[in-house]
C-alpha cells in the first residue's frame, strides 16, 4: 500500500492512484485503533466530507470501519464545510473528526483530515500515532456494511449546520449586516461552503449574488483555492455589478478570499491584518495574536499600537490552535487565508471570517480599498507575493544544500539581519523586509515568500529566492 503521511493538514493523495478505498479504510482503521487505545471510543467520531469526486462514498467507508470497531460515528448527510464538522466535534463531545477533503488542492486530489477532540487540527504527536498504526491496520481492517451500521445504531446521520448557524448568530450582528444595503458577490468555488453566507445574509436590503455554487468535482477552470489567479471571474463580476465586495470560500470552506470594489484581490496578509484591526479597534477587544511564520509583519505593528502580544508558529493551523487554547487569543491565522477567532472553535472558519470582514465594512463605512488605506495609515505600506514551483522529489536535498550553503550577506541589495530555520529558510532583512523558502507539507512544491514596503522590492526578493534555491 501507499505510505500514508500526514502533512500540515492531513493526508492527501491522487484519487484512484494513492487515494483509494483500501488506503482510506486502512487510514480509518489507524484512527479507530488510536481512539480505542486512547480510551475515547465511547465518545464517538464525527465524519464529514466535501464536494470532491466520491467524497461521500469515502466518508461512508470511514463510518463503516468505525462501526466495525464498535465506535459510533456521526456521519454528515451532505457535503459540509470543515468548520461546521469541527464545531460538531465540540457540541457532540466526540473523540474527534475524520473529514474527507483535499481543501484547496486540484480536482484529481482528495484527502483525509483528522480533527482533535477540541475541534482543531490534530497536533503532530497525534497524527504520528495514527501514522504508526496504519501499516498494521491495512491487513486487519474491521468493517461492516453501512446499512448494518445504521440499523445497529453505530452510524447516525447528523447535520450540524443548524447548531452551527445558531452559534454564528451569537457572534455576529446578522440583522445589522442584512439591513446594511450592501451588494456582495460570493464565489463558493464549487465547494462545501456553497449557500451558507447567502443564507445567513438573506432577508434584508443587502443583496447577495453567488457564483460557482453548484457541485462540480472537476472545479472547471479553477483550483478551489481563493487566491487571485483562481478568482478572475469574481474579480470581473464585482465591478460589473457595482458590488461593494467579493468574498470567496475554498473547497472545504475554512478559508476566505476577498476582492475589493474595483475587482482587486486583497492578499491574505491584508485580510488578516484588517480582521485583527476590526477586533482591536471596532470591537474593542484585547488578546494575543497568533501568526504563522509566513504571515504579515503588519501584525507586529498592530500589536505595538494596541499593546497586545503577537506570537509566531510554524506553518499549519495544527500549530496555531494549541496556542489559541493556551493563550487569551483574539485571532490566530496563516498566510493561506485561514483564520481562527475568539469564542469559536480553535479552527479556521472562512464563513465567520467573511462575516467579520463585512461587519468591518459596515462599522467603519468604508469600501475595501479605503479600509486598506486606513490600515496602511496605521502600520505603513506592506506588499507581499509568493511563488510556487514544482520540483522532482529527489532534488529536495540538493535544494536544501544550495540554500543552507549560500549564506548571503545581502539579498536584493538589502543587508541580511537575521537567518532562521523555524520552518524552512527565512531571511530577515535590515529594512524589515523578509524572504522565506520552504517546502509544501502536502505536495512536491517549493514556496518562496516575500514581504516588503514596495512591490518592486518584493519582485526582486522573489527572484533572489529562486536563485538561492537554484530553481
Amino acid at each position: 500500500m501507499t505510505a500514508i503521511k500526514f502533512g500540515t493538514d492531513g493526508w492527501r493523495g491522487i484519487i484512484a492512484q494513492d487515494f483509494t478505498f483500501d488506503n482510506v479504510c486502512a487510514c480509518a482503521q489507524g484512527v479507530a485503533n488510536y481512539i480505542l487505545d486512547s480510551g475515547m471510543a465511547h465518545r464517538g467520531l464525527v465524519i464529514g466530507y466535501d464536494t470532491r469526486f466520491s467524497s461521500e462514498d469515502f466518508a461512508a467507508a470511514v463510518a463503516e470501519v468505525a462501526a466495525g470497531n464498535g465506535i459510533k460515528s456521526y456521519l454528515c448527510p451532505k457535503a459540509t464545510p470543515t468548520p461546521i464538522v469541527s464545531y460538531g466535534v465540540v457540541v457532540s463531545k466526540a473523540a474527534g473528526a475524520a473529514i474527507i477533503t483535499a481543501s484547496h488542492n486540484p480536482a484529481i486530489w482528495n484527502g483525509f483530515k483528522y480533527k482533535s477532540e477540541f475541534g482543531g487540527s490534530a497536533p503532530t504527536e497525534v497524527t504520528d500515532e495514527i501514522e504508526q498504526r496504519i501499516p498494521s491496520s491495512a491487513a486487519a481492517v474491521k468493517q461492516i456494511p453501512l446499512n448494518d451500521g445504521l440499523k445497529q445504531g453505530l452510524i447516525e446521520y447528523l447535520d450540524f449546520s443548524p447548531v452551527y448557524l445558531q452559534h454564528i448568530a451569537e457572534l455576529v450582528h446578522l440583522e445589522k449586516l442584512r439591513q446594511a444595503g450592501l451588494k456582495i458577490v460570493i464565489d463558493s468555488m464549487y465547494g462545501a461552503g456553497a449557500g451558507y453566507l447567502k443564507t445567513l445574509l438573506a432577508g434584508g436590503s443587502t443583496e447577495v449574488f453567488e457564483i460557482n455554487a453548484e457541485r462540480n468535482p472537476l472545479f472547471p477552470g479553477i483550483q478551489p483555492e481563493p487566491i487571485a489567479q483562481n478568482l478572475t471571474k469574481l474579480s470581473a463580476l464585482v465591478p460589473e455589478r457595482e458590488a461593494d465586495v467579493g468574498l470567496a470560500t475554498d473547497g472545504d470552506g475554512d478559508r476566505i478570499g476577498v476582492v475589493d470594489e474595483n475587482g482587486l484581490f486583497l492578499t491574505p496578509h491584508q485580510v488578516f491584518a484588517l480582521l485583527a484591526l476590526y477586533l482591536l479597534e471596532v470591537r474593542g477587544e484585547r488578546g494575543t495574536i497568533i501568526k504563522t511564520i509566513t504571515s504579515t509583519s503588519m501584525l507586529y505593528r498592530l500589536g505595538e499600537l494596541f499593546s497586545v502580544p503577537v506570537y509566531e508558529t510554524p506553518v499549519g493551523f495544527k500549530y496555531v490552535w494549541p496556542e489559541m487554547l493556551a493563550e487569551n487569543t483574539l485571532i490566530g491565522g496563516e498566510e493561506s487565508g485561514g483564520y481562527g477567532l475568539r469564542n469559536h472553535i480553535p479552527e479556521r472558519d472562512g464563513i465567520l471570517a467573511g462575516l467579520y470582514f463585512l461587519d468591518l465594512l459596515v462599522s467603519l463605512g468604508k469600501k475595501p480599498s479605503q479600509l486598506l488605506n486606513y490600515l496602511y495609515s496605521k502600520v505603513g505600506p506592506h506588499y507581499y507575493d509568493r511563488v510556487d514551483l514544482g520540483f522532482p522529489a529527489e532534488d529536495q536535498e540538493a535544494i536544501i544544500d544550495r540554500v543552507t550553503g549560500s549564506k548571503p550577506n545581502e539579498i536584493g541589495g538589502i543587508k541580511v539581519a537575521q537567518f532562521d530555520t523555524m520552518d524552512g529558510f527565512r531571511f530577515k532583512l535590515a529594512d524589515e523586509s523578509w524572504l522565506l523558502i520552504r517546502f509544501s507539507g502536502t505536495e512536491p512544491i517549493i514556496r518562496i515568500y516575500a514581504e516588503s514596503d514596495s512591490l518592486d522590492k518584493v519582485k526582486k526578493l522573489l527572484k533572489a529566492g529562486q536563485g538561492l534555491a537554484g530553481i
